[in-house]
């Protein structure tokens, strides 16, 4: 509805980039436009709905057009922000934190989602993990 990603207020996603020092700064979802100017950049492996990995139409989910945009791009790391698109991307299930898969010299992450609906699975440590990866 805020036409932002990780817009709804229970969710950690905007916190922990900057608590892990991926940004200099607590962004406000509507800013996720900035996040280029810090090396990050956004994708979905949904491009036409949004909610819960649960409530979303198998369809709809295009994990083969993450990785052709992961091979263009040679990006230094792909993250996925829930095991269900780590393992849609990764076509395998997987557990939290780096892979042993590369895309071509891309590292994959798979972090636990930052939404307050998964709080039982929420983890810093894959994110600090990853935060430690990129200063390297």
């Amino acid at each position: 509805r805020q036409r932002a990603y990780y817009a709804h207020p229970g969710n950690r996603f905007w916190r922990t980039l900057h608590e892990t020092g991926l940004t200099p700064r607590l962004l406000a979802p509507s800013e996720f436009r900035l996040l280029p100017q810090w090396g990050i950049g956004l994708t979905d492996v949904n491009k036409r709905e949004s909610g819960r990995d649960a409530a979303l139409s198998k369809a709809a989910l295009d994990p083969d057009a993450v990785r052709h945009k992961i091979a263009k791009h040679a990006p230094r790391f792909l993250a996925t922000t829930s095991k269900t698109a780590g393992a849609l991307v990764l076509g395998r299930p997987c557990d939290y934190g780096p892979q042993a898969e590369t895309i071509g010299p891309t590292r994959i992450f798979v972090l636990p989602s930052t939404s307050g609906a998964a709080i039982r699975y929420w983890d810093i440590r894959p994110w600090r993990a990853l935060a430690e990866a990129a200063r390297r």
